[in-house]
């Protein structure tokens, strides 16, 4: 049931952002009563920290654990964050929900909880074998993109989204050869 409730709690950010995301509407969206939505989740805030944490979860199963070969971190967080091409009509971003936002947007003790776990994967990306500074140019680069995307503030798009993308990848490839 937790699931099907965050799951709805998605749904309804992607829809309308944060102010959709109304107790009654997530129940409805779950198909559970709203006492069964407070047994699991006793606020809007426990709601939006599920889906945050949940979300934190699935990026960090996409990325290696210590001890991968250089490089393969920033390398996991650009495929992680940025598709190879662009999608037709370039929607990519605009169905998900990034934590960071999510936690940006949420308050001061949802994003403290968003800021341990950026402390906690630069860290990896610092020790991930590539020149210095390299990593965190990527991460920031991609952050800079995947915001763009979400936001709609003139993402790259098609070719452009391509070349972009394989200049990230060359600075990462680089990066590992030295």
């Amino acid at each position: 049931m937790r699931d099907r409730l965050l799951d709805s709690v998605e749904r309804l950010l992607v829809k309308g952002g944060l102010d959709a995301v109304r107790l009654d509407a997530v129940a409805a969206g779950a198909g559970v009563s709203k006492g069964g939505l407070l047994h699991h989740f006793p606020s809007k805030r426990c709601l939006v920290e599920g889906v945050v944490q949940r979300l934190v979860d699935r990026f960090d199963a996409v990325l290696p654990t210590p001890g991968a070969p250089p490089g393969a971190y920033t390398r996991a967080w650009l495929d992680a964050t940025i598709p190879l091409t662009s999608p037709a009509g370039d929607r990519s971003g605009q169905d998900e929900t990034p934590a960071a936002l999510l936690a940006a947007a949420s308050g001061p003790e949802v994003l403290d909880v968003m800021r341990g776990h950026y402390r906690r994967w630069q860290e990896q990306l610092d020790a991930d074998g590539l020149a210095p500074g390299v990593a965190t140019l990527v991460r920031m680069a991609v952050d800079g993109w995947w915001t763009a995307r979400l936001l709609g503030l003139a993402p790259p798009h098609d070719e452009a989204h391509v070349q972009l993308r394989r200049l990230i990848d060359g600075l990462i490839q680089e990066g590992a050869s030295r």
